[in-house]
């Protein structure tokens, strides 16, 4: 009753009833990859009862818009902002970055991305944010964050903006496999859903390249086996080609940004079954807006030599069969704006219902709440979303959603 009366009264969420009845124009099964037509769902405390065809009254008519499953973004950054890049981030405190966090949830959320993988936030600020937003005091996707990103000293994942004399280290920062895996610990301890880790060098990042190995295999299979031992799925940060192979052969879940994979790493992907999370939108931003965010000149000439090429290579992973997920890097680029990522998505390649199933089924499967979140069905949660048009036929149909509910309470309408 607290968390409803909360999200009536300081939100705006319009909490349903025990029983609701949203009748959908059409519904995209997205495994199938077609419409069923006029077309009722019936949510009941939270979890989808049933799916079946229109009968009766509705509580909610969507008969003029399409109905998909709720979006999941599996990188995104949600405490930080494109505004606050490169020296500006040094003024931006913890608890700032928190607030920060509070109002892109909501952003995110509205733009249809009803669960996000949230990889790597200074302070735990990620963690208070996940418990706010469960507790039901803001309102926001379902998140799984990852506290403090793992990296060497002095790599992506170390702050390298300040001189000597201040004799900072990032909370991250771990050398050495026994290190790293006491590391992988700490961040649990703390509330860790996940652990990220930078395999190689970064775009963001003063004084390294993307392409650049920077953990060993040996450290990389120090933090896996621990993560997994302790329940966590891992997510490595690594543009380089090398850095891509030794992530896998390190048994790590998930590469993240995964720019200059080669012909070998995407076989690789796909036999160990990893999954491949290519950001391919932020390029356009960060090449158009980048400099007047405070972005390094030196991040703007890596990604203009890193950009192309990542989008080159997520059309030969695409091809070559490996699993994509969704994913976007938000934060790069303003958050609510995750969608334009699957007009992209299609430009390299994709068909949209391929895109819509990487932020869906795929994604779920990656996150582990497969068969829960990312389908519409009997028993799975009552995660909905609707778009004018057909998303089918034009992917930019997802960059305005119209209709957004989240676990059975409406959070866009």
């Amino acid at each position: 009753m607290i968390k409803t009366l909360l999200l009536l009264t300081m939100f705006a969420h319009a909490a349903l009833a025990a029983t609701t009845v949203v009748r959908c124009g059409r519904l995209l099964d997205v495994t199938a990859g077609v419409y069923k037509t006029n077309v009722d769902v019936t949510v009941k405390d939270g979890t989808i009862a049933s799916v079946a065809a229109a009968a009766g009254k509705a509580d909610i008519d969507l008969k003029a818009l399409t109905c998909l499953p709720g979006l999941i973004d599996v990188h995104d950054h949600l405490t930080g902002d494109p505004q606050n890049s490169g020296y500006k981030g040094l003024g931006i405190s913890v608890p700032r970055s928190a607030l920060t966090g509070a109002k892109n949830a909501r952003l995110t959320l509205e733009a249809g991305f009803t669960s996000v993988r949230d990889v790597g936030a200074d302070g735990y600020a990620d963690v208070a944010l996940r418990d706010a937003i469960e507790a039901g005091e803001i309102p926001g996707p379902r998140l799984m964050v990852s506290g403090p990103a793992l990296g060497i000293t002095g790599g992506h994942c170390d702050e390298t903006l300040l001189a000597p004399e201040f004799k900072f280290k990032s909370a991250g920062v771990a050398d050495g496999p026994w290190a790293a895996r006491a590391k992988v610990r700490e961040v649990v301890k703390y509330g860790a859903d996940l652990i990220k880790v930078c395999a190689s060098g970064g775009v963001m990042s003063k004084g390294d390249q993307p392409g650049t190995p920077q953990y060993t295999v040996e450290e990389l299979r120090a933090i896996a086996e621990e993560a997994h031992k302790l329940g966590r799925k891992v997510a490595a940060h690594a543009h380089g080609t090398q850095s891509i192979k030794d992530a896998i052969n390190a048994g790590i879940d998930s590469i993240e940004h995964a720019s200059l994979i080669d012909a070998e790493g995407i076989a690789m992907a796909k036999q160990h079954g990893t999954f491949l999370v290519f950001d391919v939108y932020n390029d356009d931003f960060i090449l158009a807006e980048g400099l007047k965010n405070g972005m390094l000149p030196e991040s703007i000439e890596k990604e203009k030599k890193i950009g192309k090429l990542q989008r080159e290579n997520f059309r030969k992973a695409y091809l070559g069969g490996a699993r994509l997920a969704f994913g976007t890097d938000g934060g790069v680029y303003p958050h609510g704006g995750n969608a334009k990522q699957f007009a992209v998505m299609v430009e390299w390649g994709m068909k949209p219902i391929e895109a819509i199933r990487a932020a869906t089924v795929v994604s779920a499967e990656l996150i582990g709440i497969a068969g829960v979140k990312g389908i519409v069905a009997e028993g799975t949660r009552a995660d909905l979303i609707a778009v004018e048009g057909d998303p089918l036929k034009d992917a930019r149909a997802l960059e305005s959603v119209k209709f957004v509910m989240r676990d059975g309470f409406v959070s866009k309408k």
